[in-house]
Formats: C-alpha cells, structure tokens, sequence
C-alpha cells in the first residue's frame, strides 16, 4: 500500500542528524512525528526503536525511493524490495553486524488516528552505485533541460507518478549546503509531477511527454536519494 506521507525522507535525513551529533533523539523523532504523525515499529513508538537500534549498533540509515522497474535504493531480498516498491520508499537501517529494511504503511485506528507503522525487513547491504551528490546534481540539472526541451511543443508538464513523494526537501542540521539545494529543488520537481494534467492533449503528446518526465523523475529521486546521503560525504 502506497503511503502518503513522505516519513523515509524526513526519517533518514534528522536520523543522520542524531547520528552524527548534530541534534538528540528527542528532536529528531519529534521532527519526524511533526511530517508524519505518531509512527511505531511493531509496539514500539519510533524515539525507543531507534534507541534500541543505536544500543544494537545502528550506524547510518540510508534512503531508497523506488519505482516498478526501478529499486533504486535496495539491494535485496526481494520481500524487502517488493514491499518497497509497492510503498514507494524504505528506509534502510545500517547496523555493525546486519542491515534492517523499514517499509512505512498508514496506521488507522478508530475515527481520529492517524500514524505511520513501520514494519521490519531484513536488508542486503548499501547500494554502492548511486550518484554522489554531485553528480546527482548534474544527472538532475540536465533531465530538467531535456525535458524543458522535449515538453515545449507540448504544452505545460504531464502526469507524474501522484502521491510517490511529497514536498519533503527540507534536510536537518549537519548536511552541507549544496545538499539543501539540491533536496528542496528535487522535491519542487517533484511536486510539479504530481500535479500536472494530461486533459486535451493527444495520444502522441501523452507519449511524449511521458517519456521525458519518466527521466525527470529518476532524476530527481536519484537527486533526494544523494542529497539525504550526503552528510556521510567528504566535505571540502
């Protein structure tokens, strides 16, 4: 089941931010909960599970923001990369001895509830090919020119993938600069897919257009993908 609140993006980025030191557990599960309402992990309320994830060894949480045809993000196995695919984006716990995959689903209880549950994975290691943020930066800056390009005889942007990713780009204390940038400029883009319209255009306008924003958009969750990773990257 597709979630609608973008809790992996917001998750992994004040999650690195406990973890480097930048700010406490408590702010950072409160900065979660604020995007994405209560959020647990089988009985737990997320501030303990990520306590007991650091007593076990946890060490960094990476992002995966998948698509059908696309895990980008995910290295296995395919239960894990199945229900991300389906949600959309995991999170991905990196302990001292294994690697835990996090799959957020809506929690609904009675009339007025509304949460985030998490259920747990077993993970295969982080992806060692995705793009540093550089060169995210520049994946991302030339699939906006191509399909600036591509779209002008068609008339205004198309259909995206709705309700995938939300206006998350807001990245936490620690992350360089050039990573805000580029986070709050992948997921305007992102937005601008989600709400675009298809009406009165034709079956060869559709196609076209659909082709150009399929490369637009895994470039920019190649880009929030990179920009959410880049605390761990040198910075000079």
């Amino acid at each position: 089941m597709r979630h609608q609140t973008p809790i992996s993006l917001p998750l992994v980025a004040w999650g690195n931010a406990w973890l480097t030191g930048h700010v406490g557990l408590d702010e950072a599960a409160d900065q979660v909960e604020r995007l994405a309402g209560p959020v647990v992990v089988g009985s737990l309320p997320l501030r303990a599970y990520l306590a007991e994830l650091r007593v076990d060894g946890l060490t960094e949480l990476r992002l995966a923001l998948p698509a059908p045809g696309d895990p980008l993000g995910l290295s296995g196995p395919p239960d894990f990369n199945a229900a991300a695919v389906e949600a959309g984006e995991a999170a991905i716990a990196v302990l001292n001895e294994r690697v835990i995959g996090l799959v957020p689903a809506p929690d609904l209880r009675g009339s007025s509830y509304v949460g985030v549950r998490l259920s747990v994975h077993e993970s295969g290691p982080p992806r060692a090919d995705l793009p540093s943020l550089a060169e995210a930066e520049r994946e991302l800056t030339g699939a906006m020119r191509e399909a600036t390009e591509a779209l002008a005889g068609v008339g205004g942007p198309a259909q995206g993938h709705p309700g995938r990713l939300h206006d998350s780009g807001e990245l936490a204390p620690g992350y360089p600069p050039r990573a805000h940038r580029v986070s709050a400029l992948a997921a305007r883009l992102s937005a601008a897919l989600r709400q675009a319209d298809e009406r009165g255009l034709t079956s060869a306008q559709i196609a076209t257009r659909a082709t150009a924003l399929r490369t637009l958009d895994a470039a920019v969750r190649r880009a929030l993908i990179s920009a959410h990773h880049a605390v761990f990257e040198p910075h000079h």
